[in-house]
């Protein structure tokens, strides 16, 4: 496989390319089950848990200020894709938009088709996380999660959680679908945290 879909890093590359990783020629989609089809004009976006219920619907994200960035993406399956270009809402700007109290310390992602993925605060509300409707210029297609997916570049691509719709607030870790299935908690590409122990 390592040439015509993937590659070795460059000498220039290395040092954005974790451990174990090769570079993808294109942009691989990987989805466990069917892949949900919703449309914008029905997409909802709920809160709730330790945080005041609150439902926003694209239009709501739409108004939210919007910016472009570009983000490298990891993932476990040992691929990574550099400077992939995507628009959408950072969730620093989204929070503000919501009252979450302060007893939160985790987060479940839920999203349409049943996926779940946990995320700790600390690794959700950092300042390069963002929620994406847009991939290279065209509206996110479904395959790579859209209308809208999370992308948290930091940890491997399975915590970006794909066809999202809702943000659970916990006081406590819960695990979500690839972590009850042996996937890592935190998920740190740097570290190679793959696999539970």
């Amino acid at each position: 496989m390592i040439g015509k879909f993937f590659q070795k890093p460059g000498a220039d590359q290395q040092h954005r390319v974790p451990p174990g990783q090769h570079l993808a020629s294109g942009f691989p989609v990987l989805t466990y089950g069917q892949t949900p089809v919703v449309n914008r004009d029905t997409w909802e976006f709920k809160v709730w848990g330790l945080a005041t219920p609150k439902t926003f619907t694209w239009d709501d994200f739409m108004a939210m200020p919007q910016n472009n960035f570009t983000a490298d993406f990891h993932c476990v399956t040992t691929w990574s894709k550099l400077d992939v270009q995507w628009t959408g809402v950072k969730v620093t700007d989204f929070l503000q938009h919501i009252e979450v109290d302060p007893k939160a310390v985790h987060v479940m992602e839920h999203c349409y088709g049943g996926y779940t993925t946990n995320i700790s605060m600390d690794d959700f509300i950092r300042e390069e996380n963002f929620f994406a409707h847009t991939l290279f210029g065209e509206p996110l297609p479904p395959e790579h999660g859209g209308p809208m997916r999370s992308v948290v570049p930091h940890i491997y691509a399975w915590k970006s959680a794909k066809w999202i719709n809702g943000l659970e607030f916990l006081d406590h870790q819960e695990l979500g679908f690839w972590e009850r299935n042996g996937y890592h908690h935190r998920g740190e590409p740097w570290a190679e945290e793959r696999y539970s122990s």
